[in-house]
């Protein structure tokens, strides 16, 4: 059955023109079809309230196969379509982890039967992650990989590493590193400097992150791969950043809107929903990847979306597991940065969405013509304080809990099908 709906009145977020000015959008079946045209099919009076292209959020756990008492697919896709979030591009170290064609069409499958918004799968590029052994990469191609990552762990290998490289490289599906050097960050919980030192927490130096960058980036320039850097965190490794997109090479950097609020002084109770991987930084460093957003340094910001139990997190600080829950926060957490002017509203969207799109080539993040209709509708300004128990997802492990954000998303729409809305 045909499907049109023309949204009036709506305050337009593009992330391409970096512009926001109030007009209609159109929509035929699952398809952005008219911008500023003539109203046709069902109409939906925004008020004024924001539209913007759906959030695409990189790096998003899914604990399912393995431990899907800590998150679902349906759990999941809840919280995100909450959180005004249409694609989840999802990482492969669950248990077993996704490295296999027979295991990416399970885990596709179940997202087909129990997801509301779009799973977008990597898949490793290791077998079990591990970093000793090369998957099929093709095969897992063929399956439906969009991307391909050692999840949350490093190869130690440098010889596997680029042999692994070279091969995705040839398939033209780029690479997701996690930069931390293995050897300094084993065992770590903060970052090395005088307020680790007070706490009596182990630490890694900065060095860690950057370390790992250089090799990598070095060996996926000889590869040809394009190469994220998924979390970058301190003034160390943006320098290199810099130091590489100034001279062409094919890298893109992204953080994780955790980075962008919080550093180590939030630490300083032991509440280990602060815990993450890679460690909160100083402030100076928060305050670095601040203005890195700005000057096109970090390319994207996502909430990388990691469940952990309550058993896992009621623990000594440096022995609880690293990781926060972000589906329905990272939306509000921006607007947070937003109102405090630290960036546009089309900036914003850009990070959150037209580049992480862009990443695994989806054809989405954006207002434009021929472009999936996967839009969020909200107010910008509606204040809330986060209650971790409300929050959908299965595990609770927020470092926003009683933390007041802004933001409050009316309708989620994933191919122009209405997946939430807040009157319901």
């Amino acid at each position: 059955m045909s499907r049109t709906i023309t949204f009036i009145n709506a305050r337009l977020i593009d992330p391409v023109s970096l512009e926001e000015a109030v007009g209609s959008l159109t929509i035929e079946d699952d398809i952005i079809s008219r911008i500023n045209g003539p109203t046709k099919g069902t109409v939906i009076d925004c008020q004024k309230n924001c539209l913007a292209p759906g959030v695409v959020d990189l790096g998003v756990h899914i604990c399912e196969p393995g431990e899907r008492h800590k998150e679902s697919f349906r759990s999941a896709s809840l919280a995100a379509a909450f959180g005004g979030i249409t694609s989840m591009v999802t990482f492969p170290n669950t248990l077993p982890a996704i490295d296999n064609p027979e295991l990416l069409d399970f885990f596709i499958n179940r997202s087909k039967e129990a997801s509301r918004v779009r799973v977008l799968p990597t898949a490793a590029i290791t077998k079990n992650c591990d970093g000793k052994e090369i998957c099929e990469l093709g095969f897992l191609q063929d399956s439906g990989a969009v991307a391909f990552t050692n999840g949350l762990r490093s190869i130690e290998d440098s010889k596997v590493l680029l042999r692994a490289l070279s091969y995705a490289a040839s398939l033209e599906l780029p690479y997701i590193g996690h930069c931390k050097d293995h050897f300094l960050s084993d065992g770590a919980s903060a970052t090395s400097g005088a307020f680790a030192t007070r706490m009596g927490l182990p630490a890694c130096p900065m060095e860690s992150e950057k370390i790992c960058l250089d090799r990598d980036a070095a060996l996926s320039e000889v590869s040809g791969i394009h190469y994220h850097a998924s979390q970058i965190t301190t003034e160390l490794s943006l320098s290199t950043i810099k130091n590489l997109k100034s001279k062409g090479n094919q890298i893109t950097a992204g953080t994780s809107i955790h980075h962008l609020i919080f550093d180590e002084q939030d630490i300083q109770n032991y509440r280990t929903f602060f815990k993450l991987d890679p460690p909160l930084r100083s402030r100076h460093d928060k305050q670095e990847l601040l203005q890195a957003i700005i000057d096109e340094s970090i390319d994207t910001i996502s909430s990388f979306h990691l469940p952990q139990d309550e058993e896992s997190k009621r623990l000594p600080y440096e022995l609880a597991a690293s990781g926060a829950i972000g589906l329905q926060t990272l939306l509000p957490a921006g607007l947070k940065l937003v109102r405090e002017g630290y960036l546009s509203l089309p900036i914003l969207f850009k990070k959150i969405s037209l580049n992480p799109s862009k990443l695994v080539n989806a054809n989405s993040g954006q207002l434009s013509e021929g472009y999936l209709a996967d839009l969020v509708m909200f107010d910008p300004d509606v204040p809330f304080v986060v209650d971790r128990f409300s929050l959908l997802s299965k595990a609770k492990n927020t470092p926003f809990d009683e933390y007041t954000l802004y933001g409050r998303v009316l309708k989620t729409f994933v191919s122009g099908n209405e997946i939430y809305n807040s009157g319901d």
